[in-house]
Formats: structure tokens, C-alpha cells, sequence
């Protein structure tokens, strides 16, 4: 069940670009990291560069850059999964902005017990299932 977060700075990005973004994310976690795609959410914060700082310093002009936090349940994935999930994003993420002044991909991976979906634990789905 990840949560993927996925900031991008450009409060304007068109309506394809950001349905782009969710479809390619869901997809990507579903591919690399075999995660159920009914289960994935996508959040999408879309902010002025002049609020994303990068080196101390506003990001200006015609810069872009994004960065996706990705939460998944710990001990679920291999290192190679996570890895291709890594590469997989940053691709997409230039496929879709265009060049970024640095663009950044985190996983957090988050105990069973400490993580859940409508009220159920990670540890209490998987016992279940």
C-alpha cells in the first residue's frame, strides 16, 4: 500500500502532466516494486519555485525540479526493487518535467505495525492474507 508524494514545483502543471505523473507512479509501483495498484495513492503538491529552495537559494526562472517520498512497508521489497523503483521514477519524472536542477526519489519504509489502510495495520493485512 504505498503513499507516494510527489512535489513539483509548478503550481500550473497541466491536467495531462499531472494525470501522467499519478498513472506513471501507480504503474511504477505495481512494476517495480509489486505492489497492488488499487492500494497505491498518489498526492501530488504542486508549489511556486519561489517556495522550493534548493542550496539555500529560491529556485528562479524557468527552473524545474520535483521530488517523490514513496512510504511502503518495511522488509516488502529487495534492494533491487527499490532501486529499479529509484531509476524507474527519475525517468519519468524528466520524460514528463523536462530537465530538473537536481530532482530526488526517497523510500521510507515503515514497520508493519506503525502503517496501515482504513483503519487495518500492514501486519494485520498480511496476517490475514
Amino acid at each position: 500500500m504505498p503513499h507516494i508524494r510527489a512535489t513539483v514545483t509548478d503550481p500550473d502543471l497541466p491536467a495531462d502532466v499531472r494525470r501522467g505523473l499519478a498513472e506513471g507512479l501507480t504503474a511504477l509501483a505495481v512494476s517495480a516494486l509489486g505492489k497492488s495498484g488499487a492500494r497505491t495513492i498518489v498526492h501530488l503538491d504542486l508549489l511556486p519555485a519561489d517556495r522550493y529552495y534548493v542550496g539555500g537559494e529560491p529556485l528562479t526562472g524557468a527552473a524545474r525540479d520535483a521530488h517523490i517520498e514513496v512510504s511502503i512497508t518495511a522488509g516488502t521489497n529487495s534492494a533491487a526493487q527499490k532501486a529499479a523503483f529509484i531509476t524507474g521514477a527519475a525517468a519519468l519524472l524528466t520524460d514528463l518535467l523536462g530537465p530538473l536542477a537536481r530532482g530526488g526519489v526517497a523510500l521510507h519504509e515503515l514497520h508493519p505495525e506503525s502503517y496501515g489502510y482504513q483503519g487495518v495495520t500492514q501486519f494485520d493485512h498480511y496476517s490475514r492474507n
